[in-house]
């Protein structure tokens, strides 16, 4: 098989391999599961890093730095930077082609760009398994860039170890329309472009709202300054990011997020692979127009299979 060959050329270090399974994952073919259990039984358990905020924070300038202060480190980086999707082809509209230029000839980094795909949490369904593919290739660090933040985009809590929520000085509206989800999804809080008038009248906005927000975690997320351009605060940045990890290291927190990952990871498998078989089979083709000729709305579609074990079980039956 393919896939195989794939996997035993990945193990040996072959780049054009890790990418090859990549496309592979988000075509989803039917080998896909055993492909990704050989997968997960090579990770380590690499850290991954989000890096989520509003629409030109300065979030891949963010991780550019990150990666250039890394590599003189040392260390390898898997970046997973998530475009929003073409509404032709699905796929990034911003590839890695056009992002972080400086890093393309660089063995020790690999970029993957992915379209969203319509997800509303600011990831692609394909996020875990490349992480995971980088994780496997050996990488010492994954970062990984969501589409923006919303009410809705807090996904990335889910996958990163840490999370890094990217703001500007102009981003007050934004900070009080997401007030409690943009606390639980914060470990650490960067204000970039923090040259700009209103920085550190930002940043102590930020620490208020830290300070008075109710939160399960038992970490203080702190708030910097950074000009990502400059290079200014990544030292800083990369001594927090170090620092939570340390933190939640022996903290009950960690083996709590590592099991609900794996439980988050499972959910979403069973989930996207019943979907695809619903919209392969034929035999749904009569409830899709139903609903698409307004004759039934989804969720009345939907009550009716779920109420019917036998037929709903039917219509998943099919594999592409």
């Amino acid at each position: 098989m393919l896939a195989n060959d794939l996997l035993t050329r990945m193990e040996q270090g072959d780049r054009r391999a890790l990418a090859r399974l990549m496309t592979l994952v988000e075509a989803r073919p039917p080998e896909i599961y055993a492909v990704m259990s050989r997968v997960a039984r090579l990770a380590r358990g690499t850290p991954r890093l989000g890096i989520t905020g509003p629409p030109g924070a300065g979030k891949s300038t963010l991780i550019d730095g990150l990666i250039r202060l890394l590599r003189g480190r040392g260390k390898t980086i898997g970046a997973v930077v998530i475009d929003p999707s073409s509404p032709f082809s699905g796929g990034a509209v911003l590839g890695d082609r056009v992002r972080m230029q400086d890093h393309a000839v660089d063995p020790g980094v690999f970029i993957r760009s992915l379209g969203s795909r319509g997800s509303h949490g600011g990831i692609s369904r394909a996020t875990m398994e490349v992480a995971l593919l980088l994780d496997a290739f050996g990488m010492d660090e994954i970062l990984i860039e969501t589409v923006g933040v919303g009410q809705t985009e807090l996904d990335i809590m889910g996958i990163a170890d840490t999370t890094v929520v990217v703001l500007v000085p102009e981003a007050g509206d934004t900070v009080q329309t997401l007030k409690a989800g943009l606390m639980e999804i914060g470990d650490i809080f960067v204000v970039n472009k923090a040259d700009r008038e209103g920085a550190l009248r930002m940043a102590a906005e930020l620490r208020a709202m830290v300070e008075q927000t109710p939160s399960p975690k038992s970490w203080s997320a702190p708030v910097l300054l950074a000009s990502a351009r400059e290079g200014q605060g990544l030292e800083e940045l990369l001594e927090a990011i170090v620092g939570h990890r340390q933190y939640m290291s022996d903290r009950p927190e960690a083996e709590a997020f590592r099991r609900n990952f794996h439980r988050r990871q499972l959910i979403e498998i069973i989930l996207a692979e019943l979907g695809m078989r619903l919209d392969a089979n034929p035999a749904a083709e009569a409830i899709y127009e139903r609903v698409m000729a307004g004759a039934q709305d989804p969720y009345a579609a939907a009550a009716e299979l779920l109420t019917d074990p036998a037929r709903l079980a039917e219509l998943l039956r099919l594999r592409r």
